[in-house]
Parts: structure tokens; C-alpha cells; sequence
């Protein structure tokens, strides 16, 4: 469970039998639930991918690469469910920075980056959602990653919801088709893709993109959302 220690402050997570958790209206508390487990593809998949790293780290890497990623953890801290910053293992970080690029048939990256940093990007906008799931995506061209080789823009798109919803935390799924960088024909803004579900007129679609780069910095993520016409 992860808390701050005084009352009336955030809380997030469980204990026992209660969860804490937060609306538009603030914090409260509720029973908890416990999840089912429906092991589609895409999450065995991304287990797998877990799995298969944590045992290239072990057997695999160098002691020199897993220090390498340890150094880049410590340097590069990032933001928990309560919006704290906080350094994880350099095991949690060659899973974070790999995991997506296996989902998208990028090349794995062993050797940890030198840049201290997530490799942060222009956020994109969707210019247009097409019923039933054909995305038109802005981006900044000149951003480093666009030409790039082995660096892309992972989008993952939603189920369609009510237009009232204004937060969307998942399931998403990956995009078929992404955004991949290339020095020699960088790609061109608009982007045409087509969502993994289909959208119906006038519900609210939510897409997520992040960048991974060339040397394995993964950004953060950039939420976005649209109304299907």
C-alpha cells in the first residue's frame, strides 16, 4: 500500500480488507475487490516479455551493463501512483525501458543509456477520430526520435466510452501500426492509424503514446482522447 503517513492525506492502494483510492471528488475508501485474471494474449505476452528479461539479466548481462542500468535508475527517478519520484532497481528499469520494444518487434537494448533522461518528446494531438477506428495523429517532426533508427512513438488505444468520462486509466492495446523512426525516411506528420477497437459515433475514444528511444529510454506517457465522428 503506498500512503503519506498523515490524515487527510493521499492514499493509494490496499490493506486487509480496504482500498484507498481518489475521484474528481477527492480520496475515499472501499472494499476491496479482487481482480480477475481473463490471461488475454496481450498480457501474456507482456508477462513473457518480463519474464524472459529478468532471466537475460541474470544470465545475459554483463556485471558492467546491470551496473550501467543500475547508475541510469539511480540518475533518472520516476513518478509513483501518489505523483512522487522515486528510483527504482536497474532490473525494474531494463524491464520498463525493453518490455514495449518486444511488444513492437524492436530491437532489445542490453546497454543501459549515458543520457540521463526519459527522452521526453512534443506531445502529439489527435487531429480526428473516424468511427469506427481510423486515427489521424499530429506530431512534431523535428523531434529527435523521428529520425531516428529504432526509435518510435508507441500508441495504445481504448475501448470507446461514454463522452462524459474524462480519465481512462485501461486496458489500452497496442496500436497494430506505429510510429518509426528512420534516418533515412523519417515519417510525416499526420500519422493514419487504425485503432485496436472499433469506436462508435459519438463515444469517447482515449489514446497513450510514449517514445522509446534508440538506446532504450523509454518518456512518459501522454494521454490523449477524442470523440469518434
Amino acid at each position: 500500500m503506498l500512503f503519506k503517513p498523515l490524515i487527510g492525506a493521499e492514499l493509494s492502494g490496499s490493506v486487509g480488507g480496504i482500498t484507498a483510492s481518489h475521484n474528481r471528488g477527492g480520496a475515499y475508501f472501499r472494499s476491496r475487490v479482487v481482480p480477475t485474471d481473463p490471461a488475454s494474449p496481450q498480457q501474456v505476452a507482456v508477462r513473457d516479455a518480463m519474464a524472459q528479461l529478468a532471466a537475460r539479466w541474470t544470465t545475459a548481462l554483463t556485471a558492467a551493463e546491470r551496473e550501467a542500468w543500475d547508475t541510469y535508475a539511480f540518475n533518472v527517478p520516476l513518478l509513483n501512483r501518489l505523483g512522487e519520484s522515486i528510483n527504482v532497481t536497474g532490473l525494474n528499469m531494463y524491464q520498463r525501458s525493453n518490455v514495449p520494444r518486444l511488444q513492437n518487434a524492436l530491437p532489445r537494448v542490453d546497454a543501459a543509456p549515458t543520457s540521463f533522461n526519459l527522452g521526453d518528446f512534443t506531445a502529439p494531438a489527435i487531429a480526428s477520430f473516424t468511427a469506427p477506428a481510423a486515427l489521424s495523429l499530429t506530431f512534431e517532426a523535428t523531434d529527435d526520435w523521428v529520425g531516428e533508427d529504432d526509435s518510435a512513438m508507441l500508441l495504445y488505444g481504448s475501448r470507446d466510452t461514454s463522452p462524459s468520462i474524462n480519465f481512462f486509466q485501461g486496458p489500452y492495446r497496442a496500436y497494430a501500426t506505429q510510429l518509426v523512426g528512420e534516418v533515412a525516411v523519417p515519417p510525416t506528420s499526420p500519422f493514419a492509424g487504425v485503432n485496436p477497437f472499433q469506436v462508435t459515433v459519438g463515444n469517447k475514444v482515449f489514446v497513450k503514446a510514449t517514445v522509446s528511444r534508440a538506446d532504450g529510454r523509454l518518456s512518459a506517457v501522454t494521454r490523449l482522447q477524442a470523440i469518434a465522428v
